[in-house]
């Protein structure tokens, strides 16, 4: 896929919308548009690479900081109990372009191994209430 088709590099380019929650010289977080509960993020580096094994490793490590960070906004901002971390390579990856899941997490929310049911947003108005709640707490850990 190039990175003209590619939904991603889309978002990041600002061609397509996406809810975006976090954005540095690397790397973007936006809301997943049909998430596993609300508020899973999906961090991408804006330079297209397919897998993980495609990345360079000089970004390994401020990618996975990113996802640290916006691991903690979530929860933060969110008050849920813990996060789940994912990254699919070929396999069920939907868009060839590396991301990481970044999934909110709380006991019996009905995520039960890796076989998850997605739904999406009951309007745009939550998607926006739960941007924002991200938002404001990777502001607050950024000072």
């Amino acid at each position: 896929m190039s990175t003209k088709e590619c939904i991603f590099c889309k978002i990041i380019r600002g061609e397509s919308e996406g809810y975006i929650v976090f954005e540095d010289d690397i790397s973007l977080a936006f809301l997943d548009i049909r998430p596993l509960n609300p508020g899973h993020c999906l961090l991408v580096p804006k330079e297209h690479y397919e897998t993980l094994m495609d990345i360079p490793e000089e970004l390994i490590g401020p990618l996975f900081k990113n996802a640290k960070l916006i691991s903690r906004a979530i929860e933060l901002g969110l008050a849920v109990q813990g996060i789940f971390v994912g990254i699919n390579n070929r396999v069920s990856q939907s868009v060839p372009h590396l991301h990481i899941h970044i999934v909110p997490r709380n006991k019996n929310d009905g995520l039960k191994g890796f076989f998850w049911p997605r739904y999406s947003y009951k309007d745009r108005e939550t998607i926006l209430e739960i941007q924002d709640k991200i938002k404001k707490a990777i502001e607050r850990l950024l000072v």
